[in-house]
């Protein structure tokens, strides 16, 4: 029987992380596959692995260090998770965005989701970064949205709009930090897949027919759960292989994580300038 948290959870839960720390963080960040080094920038961060943590869905995946950081970035109070579950490994939608739900509970405002993705269109490569534009939530239309069970009247409505998932005002901020600081940074699609293999040929043709430029096995139910609970977003993909269109490639996690090394010194320029410019 799949399994869906209730209000009540998420209270605990949320309680019993407000109780370890003093300060009320102000924006979220999610950090992707290879991409957990950024969580070295938290100041003076409260340290709390997910396994302490009440129902938190725990990461099996290397890349995903699976802890929670508290603390202070650019001046600003942030929530960093350094890795997130994922729906191949078994959990249901709903207990993999229950950390969304735990931030709305502590009145965070804003999330910045990040994940390891792979390039669709032929332009992108390797250590390429790519702001998300809007997404393409294959799971969801397949049935598996994270929205599908009860609704939870506390945070949103039953039928939420999603014309908007990415916020435009936070676009504009990571487009003017990527230009001053020359990162060359794309603007595209994310299509969201369950996983855990990765995709062949024909998928990717299909997937760029259809509008996509970056693939993926995360991000979409966590925008899904935010937008619902009325939280802004920011959706950076980091792009870790090329366009395999052809079948004349194999992608391997190690690949993933190796492209991270890469990508985490552009992230950080992205994450940092867009909270030094985070309106108050």
């Amino acid at each position: 029987m799949e399994k869906f948290i209730t209000y009540e959870q998420i209270c605990l839960t949320a309680e019993f992380i407000q109780q370890k720390i003093a300060t009320k963080p102000q924006v979220a960040v999610i950090l992707g596959s290879g991409l957990g080094s950024f969580a070295e920038m938290v100041e003076q961060p409260v340290i709390i692995p997910f396994a302490e943590i009440p129902a938190w869905p725990l990461s099996t995946v290397m890349g995903h260090s699976g802890r929670l950081l508290i603390g202070r970035l650019e001046g600003k109070d942030v929530f960093v998770m350094q890795g997130r579950a994922h729906f191949y490994e078994g959990h249901s939608m709903s207990e993999i965005t229950l950390p969304v739900r735990v931030m709305q509970k502590m009145g965070i405002e804003s999330l910045i989701v990040t994940n390891a993705a792979g390039a669709i269109n032929p332009d992108y490569n390797p250590g390429d970064l790519m702001m998300i534009t809007d997404h393409i939530g294959l799971i969801g239309m397949a049935g598996q949205n994270p929205l599908r069970g009860p609704n939870l009247d506390e945070f949103g409505p039953r039928f939420p709009d999603m014309s908007q998932p990415y916020d435009k005002d936070f676009m504009e901020i990571a487009r003017r930090i990527s230009q001053e600081n020359h990162l060359g940074m794309h603007e595209g699609v994310y299509v969201s897949l369950s996983g855990p293999s990765f995709e062949t040929p024909a998928d990717l043709r299909f997937l760029r027919a259809i509008g996509a430029d970056a693939v993926g096995m995360s991000t979409v139910p966590e925008v899904i759960i935010a937008r619902h609970g009325g939280m802004r977003v920011l959706g950076i993909s980091g792009i870790s292989n090329k366009a395999n269109l052809d079948g004349s490639t194999i992608t391997t996690h190690d690949e993933v994580l190796e492209a991270g090394k890469v990508l985490v010194p552009k992230l950080t320029q992205v994450i940092s300038g867009f909270l030094r410019n985070y309106p108050s």
